[in-house]
């Protein structure tokens, strides 16, 4: 094998949390020599960046690694997409933009696990500011009380905030939300996300900001390689890791391997290392360098399913006039083109409008949850938790652009554009299943088998029929069904309020991945509360990305697989 010149560091990854370490590292004082080893291509097409069209990335060949679950038991034996970023940048190139911090309980939680007050909110506040510019500017007329940021990142290289212009009917709908009692935030990341509020994105003005940006200005002494998998990583006689394998080529580290493949590719990568269960890696003929059980075990992730309801054009509420750009491709293409000569232009253009702000909500089940027998059945410590003043148990998103996911949707037949519509994403928070990744080949660049174990335990079955029930309960209500003329998709019922057995169905046939996956390379299990692998047999190696966070936050994921960049 050829040998490379020697690095202080070796960062494996170029995601979120790779990118953001490469970024905490440009910044010391005399910044270090590092190589950062990426196994996708450098995404640099500008076409990647068009706000509207953060949907549909992660549709396109090359940057998505095209994962599936196995076949899940508990969703009648469906394998459920989980999509994976490609290339620098990551997930945050074809994931959806929501740019939540989480609950400030989420991170003091995370703090008691570790006894580590490096993970306190406080701390990880004071970080996420470090690697974000705040827009916290809103169309004009927006009342504060759907958005009004409380704190701000000025000086960072992601760029965060809302969209320039809503659509009609989306501070309408949040009303309704109000009137039926859901209270509002007007800033869901100041670390109580309790309430609906509107969406902070990580983009702004129609041009969309990941994690690559990052990267954007990185001192001379970094080297990053794109195309570059590392298959395994190298360790001396004394089990101190002197390097990775990429390619059949070798990249040596004076210092450290800092893995960042994510929380799917990670514990691929160590168990080909020789770091894992033994038992897996004997299967497969993997030599041995430390027996680490935990490592593939306890993956935790977030799950949703869609509400789709027809809008009535006889509705009190405004339509919007995104079914009748989405139909038309003349008008698609001719606002593309003049996205690519100016994204920031006046009036706005139609890419830096339709579906690029959302509603979202977070909100708490009680009692309907918390006096359940499937709650009180959990440990104090889980109950505790659950209960804690910031902790949601759902999550839901509107305007969600369905039209693209499904096939057949309805048009107008008087029109043949799509028809207007109103969708509603339901998300599941702190299930109690912990799901595995396991090898499959000897063969590094197989991936692992990725197991959820989506709606296994009894809590997370009753969480979702509650959670679902109680936003059928607000589509139920006469301000939202005054502009419902029909049920695109949602659970069939006999009655108005349905079976826990009818809502149960309808998750196990619709449920989706929220591509929230963390906890493979657990902190206390895996690695401890400074990344080192646990049991100090092992030198050397770091894991620094969302495999290691012990607390599924109450968001969605790409800013905490930031946060800790230095």
């Amino acid at each position: 094998m050829a040998t490379d010149e020697i690095y202080d560091f070796i960062i494996v990854g170029g995601g979120p949390a790779g990118s953001a370490l490469a970024y905490g590292l440009s910044q010391c004082p005399n910044p270090p020599k590092v190589l950062l080893l990426e196994a996708g291509g450098d995404n640099e097409d500008k076409n990647l960046r068009v706000d509207g069209q953060r949907w549909l990335t992660f549709m396109k060949e090359g940057l998505n690694w095209g994962y599936k679950t196995a076949p899940q038991e508990h969703c009648n034996n469906r394998e459920i997409d989980y999509s994976r970023g490609k290339g620098l940048g990551g997930s945050s190139v074809i994931n959806f933009g929501v740019f939540t911090v989480g609950a400030k309980d989420d991170y003091d939680t995370w703090a008691e696990i570790t006894g580590d007050n490096d993970f306190a909110w406080h701390r990880i506040n004071d970080r996420f500011k470090k690697i974000v510019t705040v827009h916290p500017e809103t169309p004009p007329g927006t009342d504060k009380k759907y958005a009004h940021l409380k704190q701000n990142g000025s000086n960072g290289p992601v760029h965060v905030g809302y969209a320039a212009e809503f659509e009609e009917d989306l501070l309408p709908l949040l009303e309704h939300f109000e009137q039926a009692g859901f209270p509002l935030n007007p800033d869901h990341n100041s670390g109580n996300p309790l309430g609906m509020s509107v969406l902070i994105s990580s983009a702004y003005r129609g041009l969309r900001s990941t994690s690559k940006d990052l990267l954007a200005h990185l001192p001379p002494s970094f080297t990053v390689l794109t195309d570059a998998p590392v298959q395994r990583i190298l360790f001396d006689s004394n089990k101190t890791a002197i390097g990775v394998e990429s390619n059949s080529r070798i990249f040596h580290a004076r210092n450290e391997v800092l893995l960042s493949a994510g929380a799917l590719d990670s514990p691929r990568i160590l168990m080909h290392s020789g770091i894992g269960p033994a038992d897996q890696l004997s299967k497969f003929n993997i030599p041995l360098i430390y027996d680490l059980p935990s490592v593939g075990q306890s993956l935790r992730d977030h799950c949703f399913v869609p509400l789709v309801y027809k809008r009535s054009p006889n509705s009190t509420t405004p339509l919007s006039s995104r079914s009748a750009f989405w139909s038309s491709q003349p008008q698609m293409d001719l606002a593309l083109e003049q996205w690519k000569s100016n994204p920031y232009s006046s009036p706005v253009n139609p890419w830096g409008k339709y579906a690029c702000e959302l509603g979202i909500g977070f909100f708490k089940l009680s009692p309907s949850l918390t006096a359940s027998q499937e709650f009180l059945s959990l440990p104090s410590a889980e109950q505790c938790y659950l209960n804690k003043p910031t902790i949601p148990h759902y999550e839901v998103i509107t305007h969600f652009p369905v039209h693209w996911f499904v096939p057949g949707f309805p048009t107008d037949p008087t029109t043949n554009a799509f028809v207007d519509y109103t969708c509603l994403l339901v998300f599941l928070f702190n299930a109690q299943t912990l799901g595995s990744v396991t090898l499959q080949s000897a063969d590094p660049s197989v991936p692992l088998l990725f197991d959820p174990k989506f709606l296994a335990h009894d809590f997370d079955r009753r969480a979702a029929i509650e959670s679902l029930r109680e936003i059928l309960s607000f589509t139920a209500s006469d301000n939202f069904k005054q502009g419902v003329d029909g049920v695109i998709a949602g659970p069939k019922m006999a009655g108005e309020k349905g079976t826990d057995e009818e809502l149960l169905e309808y998750w196990r046939e619709n449920v989706s991945s929220s591509w929230h996956m963390t906890g493979t390379c657990r902190m206390g299990e895996v690695v401890d509360s400074d990344f080192e692998i646990k049991g100090g047999q092992v030198k050397g190696v770091r894991v620094v990305d969302m495999s290691v966070v012990p607390v599924l936050v109450s968001g969605h994921t790409q800013a905490v697989a930031c946060e800790r960049y230095h």
